[in-house]
């Protein structure tokens, strides 16, 4: 036994708590714009809301949990949340994939499947999700230094205790930074990470193509736009921490701000992304009270070293074209020393691909670590 068995209850009292705070929420005035520039529609605010307290299975995240064996292991002081599916297939490939804020496990329920028992089996893997150090169902840190090198440090551990000699990574948002230092921290054990937010410093004398260029820009204006949420959680995770433990309003519009902005959803975000699968992946912040400590992964890591250390393990790269933030290749080459997979022409896809196409998500998957037996 690697940790202890865990599943998810749900204590009905809970629930009638969580509705109780839906139906006593005091909402804002309207917005005097009539789109997203300010934020969450008031009344798609309200109409998602009334959805959760009269529409929504509130035990329906913890049936899509449990269909999978999951642990708590603890690391370095902290239980680790780990869902751990199997494949069917003996030849399979070990692979921990690794979600970011204000993401969680929910991202790769619908994808697990597909990864586990592929039609070809050379494509099958062992999935580990491991859940981030004050999220979900993992433990809440007491002491500061949880930062990405101190994760993927966790990591590295967590599939030696899984008896994972050699193994896979794949990662995107937090998760592509703890993937990259995950092939820096452990080179002799990872055999290839994959990444849809790969990092890099800037390298000023680099040769750059208009493609690259373009997306310099797109990351200028949404530095100027859109980032406000990283400033106030890099700075005072505690403050707004209060807001988001307290009411399940703030926490949700506080989520679905980012899945409206960073999904590929052509101004209908519940077109890429089921109402309820939104909401199951706000229970995994409302449940354990996660506001807060899931907000200090910014304060841990900004404005400190990020997405700096060499790796030379091989590397693979998909960018989805409504991804926030893309990093340019030459930039990449100075920090990744082995790049076997790069790719940019992909059709549909922002932040979230594993939600939003998860078919093409896992042929990336596929395609890059073909390259990386």
């Amino acid at each position: 036994m690697i940790g202890t068995e865990f599943r998810v209850e749900i204590d009905p009292k809970e629930i009638d708590d969580l509705r109780e705070r839906l139906l006593r929420t005091r909402w804002a005035n309207p917005e005097p714009v009539d789109d997203w520039s300010q934020g969450v529609p008031l009344d798609y605010a309200k109409d998602v809301a009334s959805y959760w307290v009269h529409g929504y299975d509130m035990n329906r995240v913890a049936d899509r949990i449990n269909v999978h064996p999951q642990f708590l292991v603890e690391i370095d002081g902290v239980d680790i949340h780990v869902l751990h599916a199997r494949s069917p297939h003996p030849q399979a490939r070990p692979l921990v994939i690794t979600h970011g804020w204000p993401g969680s496990v929910i991202e790769f329920l619908d994808v697990i499947p597909l990864l586990t028992d592929p039609p070809d089996p050379a494509d099958a893997f062992h999935v580990v999700c491991p859940t981030l150090p004050g999220f979900g169902f993992s433990g809440k840190p007491t002491e500061t230094g949880w930062n990405v090198q101190r994760i993927a440090r966790a990591w590295a551990q967590l599939m030696a205790k899984l008896g994972y000699d050699r193994y896979w990574a794949q990662g995107g948002d937090w998760g592509s930074f703890i993937t990259g230092d995950l092939g820096a921290v452990d080179p002799d054990h990872v055999a290839g990470i994959h990444m849809t937010l790969p990092r890099a410093p800037s390298v000023p004398d680099a040769e750059l193509s208009d493609l690259d260029r373009a997306w310099l820009a797109d990351a200028e204006e949404w530095r100027a736009r859109g980032q406000g949420y990283s400033a106030q959680q890099s700075t005072r995770p505690q403050t707004i921490g209060y807001g988001l433990v307290d009411s399940p309003a703030a926490q949700l519009t506080w989520i679905l701000d980012k899945f409206w902005a960073w999904t590929d959803n052509g101004g209908d975000l519940e077109s890429v992304i089921s109402r309820d699968v939104l909401l199951d992946n706000v229970m995994l912040y409302w449940l354990p009270a996660a506001g807060a400590s899931s907000a200090r992964i910014y304060w841990e890591n900004f404005p400190r070293h990020l997405g700096r250390d060499p790796v030379g393990v091989p590397m693979g790269a998909s960018f989805f074209p409504r991804e926030v933030v893309k990093t340019p290749r030459p930039w990449l080459e100075r920090r990744f020393s082995d790049i076997r997979y790069f790719n940019t022409d992909l059709e549909r896809g922002g932040h979230f691909p594993s939600l939003e196409v998860p078919e093409a998500f896992v042929a990336e998957v596929r395609a890059c670590f073909r390259l990386m037996p």
